[in-house]
């Protein structure tokens, strides 16, 4: 099981000796299944080139705003894009840059525009790590949140023993693996839908919808992350579905309906995330349709409503629904949520580049009782987010105060 599965990590390479270590993490973060994209200070080119890192991420290395897009939003993509930003090593001198909030580099605007979660490895001679002001901004990193791998104890290059030296490849993996899994949702059965549905017109053609998966993807690993045994159900996707999870895969909305059901009576949760077809072709051609008229008509009539069939059950899951909308977001999302009778909706905008298909998403979470914003990001962050309040949610009704 690779552990870091389908996770963007943004390696930030500072101007340390132990920068040499950061080329094997490079690859020790690959073998655990984390894509990698790598930044680096001017000091740490110093150390190690950026050609040697981008040889082994196989993506160009990044240095500065010069060498990024042409409008000067790198460390925009990269925030939104990853999972985590792990700083390693993280000198002396750039978490002090951190603590004040400094962004005169890429890799210090960077850690202030991402909205993932940061972690640093710290690296530096054993009398600076001890050294007061080091230890003040040590502890303002652990007041505001920000993950912190290390030091270890040991020699130094400059002859010295003692705290200071960054973590080895391998524990620092083990380290980031524990920022995922949370444990939020352990023992808890998810089953989740996702991807298209596709109605069969004829043989070879079919209605369906722009649905990439991509959310619903994103969501079944966050539930995996978070200690749940998920159950996905999916339409046809280009996706690699991911490790852990029992995947069955349907083509029609009937076929879903009929993959849900058959799973429900051990479901703890179910979140219905895939775009399903709310209409079928009445009698679809056993042959090939030959474009012989200038005008086809087809008979369509309602597919079985997935999510309402699930919520009226008895005994019933918790129900999470999506709601994919071009105007009045909030409306109609809310209008969903109580006609179906759910305890919660997740609804995006689409359409102009927005949602389906997209890497990232914005999510507007509504119960009953309230409403949370879930601002853009990379939609594997944004399902994590998404899983945390879930699983909130559903622990206050199966344990009421």
């Amino acid at each position: 099981m690779k552990k870091l599965q389908n996770k963007h990590i943004v390696l930030a390479i500072t101007g340390g000796i132990a920068a040499y270590k950061s080329a094997d993490l490079v690859r020790r973060l690959q073998d655990a299944g984390a894509s990698v994209r790598v930044v680096m200070t001017e000091a740490a080119t110093g150390f190690v080139t950026p050609l040697t890192f981008q040889a082994l991420a196989g993506q160009p290395v990044l240095v500065d705003e010069n060498t990024s897009a042409a409008n000067g939003m790198t460390h925009i993509e990269l925030a939104r894009w990853a999972d985590l930003v792990l700083v390693a090593p993280a000198t002396a001198d750039f978490i002090a840059r951190l603590i004040h909030g400094r962004a005169d580099d890429l890799v210090a605007a960077l850690c202030l525009a991402t909205s993932a979660p940061v972690a640093v490895a710290p690296a530096m001679n054993q009398q600076m790590w001890e050294n007061p002001a080091t230890q003040a901004n040590i502890r303002l990193l652990d007041q505001r949140g920000i993950h912190r791998f290390g030091p270890a104890q040991g020699s130094q290059a400059c002859g010295e023993t003692g705290f200071g030296r960054m973590l080895e490849p391998l524990d620092l993996v083990e380290q980031c693996t524990t920022l995922f899994d949370t444990g939020l949702l352990q023992g808890v059965s998810v089953l989740i839908t996702a991807g298209p549905t596709q109605e069969p017109i004829d043989p070879v053609r079919v209605i369906t919808n722009l649905s990439s998966g991509k959310m619903g993807y994103a969501v079944a690993q966050a539930a995996l992350d978070a200690g749940a045994s998920v159950t996905l159900v999916s339409g046809p996707t280009c996706l690699t579905p991911p490790q852990r999870a029992k995947v069955i895969p349907v083509q029609t909305a009937q076929q879903m309906y009929d993959a849900v059901h058959e799973k429900l009576d051990n479901t703890d949760i179910f979140i219905g995330v895939a775009a399903v077809s709310d209409y079928r072709v009445a009698q679809p051609a056993d042959a090939k349709i030959k474009k012989d008229a200038d005008e086809l008509s087809l008979v369509l009539v309602k597919n079985p409503d997935i999510l309402a069939s699930v919520a009226a059950s008895d005994p019933r899951p918790f129900c999470v629904g999506f709601a994919a909308e071009t105007d009045h977001l909030e409306g109609y999302a809310r209008e969903k949520l109580e006609q179906k009778r759910l305890d919660m909706i997740a609804a995006n905008m689409v359409g102009n580049g927005q949602g389906i298909g997209a890497d990232d998403n914005a999510l507007l979470l509504l119960t009953p009782r309230s409403k949370v914003e879930l601002t853009r990001a990379a939609k594997s962050q944004l399902a994590r987010q998404f899983i945390e309040h879930v699983a909130k949610h559903y622990l206050e009704q199966k344990n009421p105060a």
